[in-house]
Parts: C-alpha cells; structure tokens; sequence
C-alpha cells in the first residue's frame, strides 16, 4: 500500500552534480530510517547513504565528502545531493525506506523502483 518513487537521475558529465529524490506515498503510516542504495552492472547492490528520522546522516566510505543525504518529514521525501560526480558513480540508484503502519501493526522496509544515473563525458 506505501509506494517509494524515486527521481532525479540523469547523465551527468564527471565532476557534475545531480540531486536525487525520494517520496513515499499512501496513507497512515510512519518513516524511520531511511537511506539510498546502488548497484552498478556485474556489481552487487551496495550501500550509499542513510538517515535517521532525526536527521543523523550515515555514508559509504566512497562517497563522503560528495554526497549528502537529507529529508523532510513533513513532505515524507528524502534527497541525495550528489557531486563531484565520477564514471564510478554511475548505477541505478535505489531508495528504501522503515516503514510502521499508523495502528503499529506491522513494519516493513520498502523500496523504490530505482533511477538511473549515468556518469559519462
């Protein structure tokens, strides 16, 4: 019943910046963490980023310094500020989500459908 949309992605030149997207639609339910994934061709998926709902943010060795990671509660949206973008960045980028229906009944991790982001000059 809760759907994760992401968007944002694109080609970029190397050294670009890209800004990528993460809403969560549906009704009666609550966000805890929530966080941003990769997977490159012949890569297995890979951690990116994450955020607690207060706001702590979490990054993968690779891109620290790079990337930052935000949200906003009230848009129940989470962003992926991208840049200094490099060939090695490129991938389909996945968003995922803690997810407790409002009557706490059950909780889930949720995923989107993933976006792409192709790094190439």
């Amino acid at each position: 019943q809760v759907q994760l949309v992401e968007s944002g992605g694109g080609l970029v030149q190397p050294r670009g910046s890209l800004r990528l997207s993460c809403a969560a639609s549906g009704s009666d339910f609550s966000i805890a963490g929530m966080g941003w994934y990769r997977q490159a061709p012949g890569k297995q998926r890979e951690f990116v980023a994450g955020i607690t709902r207060g706001g702590t943010p979490n990054y993968a060795d690779s891109v620290n310094g790079r990337f930052f990671i935000s949200r906003d509660n009230f848009k129940n949206t989470m962003y992926l500020q991208m840049n200094s973008l490099q060939p090695e960045d490129t991938a389909v980028y996945y968003c995922n989500a803690d997810i407790t229906d409002g009557s706490k009944r059950w909780r889930s991790i949720y995923w989107g459908q993933g976006t792409q982001v192709t790094v190439s000059s």
